[in-house]
């Protein structure tokens, strides 16, 4: 293996392990409560 093949393996595994790491922070419990209130919030009725 060429190190430029190399490289291009670590920078994609890189790749895959960061977006990994952003669902898991999204999706995790204590952020769910963040989450959802916006949804909710748009929804409720100011009047």
């Amino acid at each position: 293996m060429t190190s430029q093949a190399i490289a291009y393996g670590l920078f994609g595994l890189g790749l895959v392990v960061l977006f990994g790491i952003i669902i898991i922070f999204y999706y995790s419990k204590k952020r769910h409560k963040k989450v959802e209130e916006a949804k909710y919030k748009m929804l409720d009725d100011e009047d």
